[in-house]
C-alpha cells in the first residue's frame, strides 16, 4: 500500500494521494467486492483482515457484541495471523450508510492500530460502503456514483 512521506524520512499514519495504481486497484476491487455481495440496505458491520482477492479472515461485528478494546485488539491480531502474514495486508471494514466517521470506525481502528504496532508492521485501514471506500485517519477516499462488476472471463 501507499504512503506519503513528510520530508524527514518518516511515514505519515493512511493513504494519502498520490496511491500507487496497484493500490488504487486494490481498494476498487474491495469496493467491488462488497457491492456485489451486499444487496441489503442496511446490514451488519463486517472487519476483513487480508489481502484482497487472496486470503482474508473475515468477523460480522453484531456477533461481538460489546466488547472492550483488549479483546477488540486481541480479535484483530488472530484475524491478521488467521489470514497470513506474509502478504501485505488491509483491514476493511464493510457498513452500511455513508463514508463520514462513525463510532465502530473508530472501535475497531484503535484496535486495528494497536494490534499491527504490536506485531510491528503498517496498517492500511479503511471503510468501504457499496459506492467507494475513505481511510478515517488522513480523510483519503473514492466514491463512485453506480460500482459495475467486473466484466466476467472471457
Amino acid at each position: 500500500m501507499s504512503r506519503a512521506g513528510n520530508g524527514q524520512g518518516r511515514w505519515v499514519n493512511g493513504l494519502s494521494e498520490p496511491l500507487t495504481p496497484q493500490t488504487r486497484a486494490l481498494l476498487r476491487r474491495v469496493v467491488r467486492d462488497h457491492a456485489g455481495r451486499e444487496r441489503r440496505r442496511v446490514y451488519p458491520p463486517v472487519l476483513h483482515v487480508g489481502t484482497p482477492g487472496g486470503r482474508v479472515a473475515d468477523l460480522a461485528l453484531a456477533a461481538t457484541g460489546a466488547c472492550d478494546p483488549g479483546l477488540r485488539t486481541d480479535v484483530v491480531a488472530a484475524m491478521r495471523a488467521r489470514a497470513g502474514t506474509s502478504a501485505p495486508h488491509l483491514v476493511w471494514l464493510t457498513r452500511s450508510g455513508g463514508l463520514e466517521p462513525q463510532d465502530v470506525d473508530t472501535l475497531w481502528l484503535a484496535a486495528a492500530r494497536a494490534a499491527y504496532a504490536e506485531a510491528e508492521v503498517p496498517l492500511d485501514f479503511v471503510v468501504v460502503n457499496r459506492h467507494g471506500w475513505r481511510d478515517p485517519r488522513t480523510g483519503a477516499g473514492q466514491t463512485w456514483v453506480r460500482v459495475r462488476p467486473d466484466p466476467p472471463p472471457r
